[in-house]
């Protein structure tokens, strides 16, 4: 027990709600998510430290976008020989989880739905990737073996498929379906191990930032998160998360402006506020956990969960998308099990 704690914080990012990704059936859509994935941000087993879970986002049509909803769920990733202290670079792995997620139908939805989810991540040569619903990032920063401070840094790309199909609401469907935007950008932070309640726990920042490749919003999104994870035995481990989501200027106008052609054809009232200006859109906090069927977090089977709770603000909040055919609050919660070798 010794030996297992200060490896497995070294390895497992503080906390991660990871995302339970999309359909894979569905045309493509993306990241914030949350699909299993933080800034989630969720719990991430750590990719030789705390992963933080990426921002994601609410479920459009029939995919979870993980820029912009942070429901990530744990996937430990080290190994019992990563207890070596003389090797240079966090061992290799690949870990994979499947469940089942509820979301809401689009970003300030009144209603949810349930999905299945698929996640994937792993680490070659200390370098590591993931997949987020239907975001992709790898980090460029190896990963040390045994290193309590952490830095990451990589590219990263996201389908944002948010109403790009029917919402089963009659008057945000009236306002037309949103086209498929492609987003790619860069995620970066840094997390220590042992610093509140024991050498084990591990606490983290990291920011997202997201620009429209596609024409599509043709703007940005930009996700802060911080989190705190900590092991509580062998077999258990906990995750908290705080995340932001700033959107840019043609975002809100894409997604939450009205016109009065989309007025006159759902009945909502003419809204011009998203688009104005730069807009803090959502907070969000999420809670995670894991809990290992084979006695170790490390490796084998375990089972995943995670509750996030979001809140519409601002401008975006004000939009009758939100405050007359949706609400400010957003819940998602998902479960499933997670195994890695």
């Amino acid at each position: 027990m010794d030996r297992f704690l200060p490896c497995l914080a070294r390895r497992l990012p503080p906390f991660a709600l990871l995302v339970l990704a999309a359909v894979l059936a569905a045309p493509a859509q993306a990241a914030d998510e949350r699909a299993l994935a933080d800034d989630g941000d969720r719990l991430a087993a750590a990719d030789g430290a705390p992963d933080v879970p990426l921002p994601a986002q609410p479920a459009p049509a029939r995919f979870l976008q993980d820029s912009e909803v942070n429901e990530d769920i744990l996937l430990p990733p080290a190994r019992p020989q990563d207890d070596d202290p003389d090797r240079t670079w966090s061992r290799d792995y690949f870990g994979v989880a499947v469940g089942v997620i509820s979301v809401p139908r689009y970003n300030g939805a009144d209603d949810n739905r349930i999905l299945p989810g698929f996640y994937v991540r792993g680490r070659v040569s200390g370098y590591s990737f993931s997949t987020r619903g239907t975001n992709l990032q790898v980090n460029l920063i190896r990963q040390r073996s045994g290193r309590r401070l952490d830095w990451k840094f990589g590219p990263l790309v996201n389908l944002r498929s948010d109403r790009s199909g029917r919402v089963k609401d009659d008057q945000v469907d009236a306002l037309g379906k949103r086209k498929l935007a492609v987003e790619a950008g860069f995620s970066a932070g840094v997390s220590y191990t042992g610093v509140l309640t024991s050498k084990y726990d591990q606490i983290g920042a990291r920011v997202v930032a997201l620009k429209d490749i596609s024409g599509r919003h043709g703007s940005w999104v930009v996700s802060p998160t911080v989190e705190y994870g900590t092991p509580i035995s062998k077999r258990a481990f906990i995750g908290l998360s705080a995340s932001v989501n700033i959107y840019g200027k043609g975002f809100g106008r894409y997604y939450y402006d009205i016109d009065p052609a989309g007025s006159a054809a759902s009945g909502l009232p003419v809204y011009d506020a998203a688009g104005r200006k730069t807009t803090v859109g959502k907070y969000q906090i999420g809670l995670a956990g894991a809990y290992a069927l084979s006695g170790d977090l490390r490796k084998g089977l375990a089972l995943i969960g995670g509750l996030q709770y979001g809140r519409m603000a601002s401008r975006f909040a004000r939009s009758p998308i939100v405050s007359i055919a949706g609400d400010r609050d957003q819940w998602i919660a998902g479960g499933g099990v997670a195994y890695q070798f």
